[in-house]
């Protein structure tokens, strides 16, 4: 359909005498069309009025799209079942124009912030190559609203705990606080309440006056109100986690924070600055750290089990053998567990980060078992004393023996006691040699030796009479 723009050119170019093949070849397009605009000599674009084909079904579209709760390709179902002919694009498409199921549209708010005002602090489920297979990973992120300098650390999972020791680093990586944090209506800070009227456990907001922040939440809804890590974390998703692999946890955070590092040097367009160069003006109106930052720490108490160990997460990490069935205290931190029973020293372990059923022994926690050296058996004693020329031939029998050992030791000793030595050694040495083990043959070969030797008859001479 021609724009009322070209409409209008074509009619003035005909007033001016100018030819509809003239026309057509300056404002290119077709005879045909310039032709028409002329017959109806009207600059204004005619109104296609084409009925819709889910007009007629209006009632039956507003019945099933209650009882379908909403889902479109449910009621598209159920219309074909009634043998109504539309198509699912004609069905949304009528939906839409008609406002069936569809919100209006608010646009969003427009926030500034300035030096110092603002953090925002959320997280985001994500997934990471780490170790050779993909995991479900945790991604905390903190931004200042003002220069958009920001943080990013990786969790299997987000508890209190984890938001302890993330904003802790947080901070001291952006090296101070800004005078509010802004957080979701999170479960992991949020007490009670929602939005203005939130209040915070009373753990996380001692933690919160230790740094000299306030934590505040944004109304419940209001998801444009965090935009700032919002986006950060489209940013991680689609930059920092698309086609890296992690050797483990500690590769993963490592090489977030470098990222970090790299990403708050770089030029952004809609800032026309570099994150680093607005921090130098945010930097002076932040709240400074304590002097001392306590590391972050959950207290346990367990029961040593039967085998020296003490469980936690499903990992299970050594204890001297004399904690067997004592109480204990654990000290989890970040990286390692500290074991404290009563007086005696702390037992220290590196923490395994995921609850993997791994068990993790200290060689200082496990007594060197003595291994008696066996003594031979009363059968080999004798059989050695009496043959003591078939020692190698005993040694591998106890190895490759078909029979059970100390049965095969009295077999053989019985034919050493009962057999001449001669045919008897000779019988041996050639199963040695054949790597023969089987005595029952050996016996036979034995028995076949003596029968040359002991059994053989004079031969007959001319004129005897058998």
């Amino acid at each position: 359909m021609l724009s009322k723009s070209k409409r209008t050119a074509i009619l003035e170019l005909h007033r001016q005498g100018i030819g509809m093949r003239r026309i057509a070849k300056t404002l290119k397009i077709s005879r045909t069309s310039v032709k028409k605009v002329i017959l109806a000599d009207n600059p204004d674009p005619p109104q296609i009025l084409r009925p819709s084909k889910a007009e007629p079904h209006r009632q039956e579209i507003l019945e099933f799209y209650a009882e379908c709760r909403g889902n479109l390709a449910r009621v598209w179902e159920e219309l074909q079942e009634k043998k109504v002919k539309i198509s699912y694009p004609a069905l949304t498409a009528f939906c839409r124009r008609e406002g069936i199921g569809q919100k209006p549209k608010v646009p969003s708010g427009r926030y500034h912030f300035y030096p110092g005002q603002e953090t925002q602090h959320d997280t985001s489920p994500h997934r990471a190559q780490i170790g050779g297979r993909w995991r479900k990973i945790q991604t905390a992120a903190a931004i200042l609203c003002f220069s958009r300098m920001h943080f990013i650390q990786c969790y299997p999972r987000f508890r209190r705990f984890e938001c302890k020791i993330f904003l802790s680093e947080a901070l001291s990586f952006l090296r101070g606080a800004a005078k509010v944090m802004m957080i979701d209506n999170t479960h992991v800070v949020v007490l009670t309440g929602t939005g203005a009227e939130m209040i915070p456990v009373p753990e996380m907001e001692a933690f919160s006056q230790r740094f000299g922040f306030t934590f505040k939440a944004h109304e419940k809804g209001d998801a444009n109100r965090s935009a700032r890590v919002e986006r950060l974390f489209w940013h991680v998703e689609t930059n920092f986690l698309a086609g890296r692999s992690f050797a483990d946890w500690k590769d993963l955070n490592q090489q977030a924070r470098r990222w970090c590092e790299k990403n708050n040097a770089t030029y952004k367009r809609h800032l026309k600055a570099k994150p680093v160069e607005l921090y130098a003006t945010e930097r002076a109106h932040l709240r400074p750290l304590p002097v001392w930052i306590p590391e972050p720490y959950l207290i346990h108490h367990r029961t040593v089990d039967v085998e020296g160990y003490v469980a936690l997460d499903t990992n299970r990490y050594s204890v001297p053998e004399d904690w067997i069935g004592r109480q204990v205290q654990v000290r989890e931190t970040q990286e390692r567990l500290e074991i404290q029973a009563q007086r005696a020293p702390a037992v220290i372990h590196q923490k395994v980060i995921d609850p993997c059923a791994k068990r993790t022994t200290l060689p200082e926690h496990r007594r060197p078992r003595s291994r008696r050296k066996k003594e031979p058996s009363r059968e080999e004693t004798a059989l050695l004393k009496q043959a003591p020329e078939i020692a190698p031939y005993v040694a591998e029998l106890k190895k490759k023996g078909r029979k059970s050992t100390i049965l095969a030791l009295r077999q053989l000793l019985r034919m050493v006691r009962e057999y001449p030595r001669e045919p008897l050694l000779a019988a041996i040495d050639r199963a040695a040699r054949y790597g023969l083990f089987d005595l029952d043959r050996v016996e036979r070969m034995v028995l076949r030796n003596i029968a040359d030797v002991y059994f053989q008859l004079p031969h007959p001479k001319k004129g005897d009479k058998p």
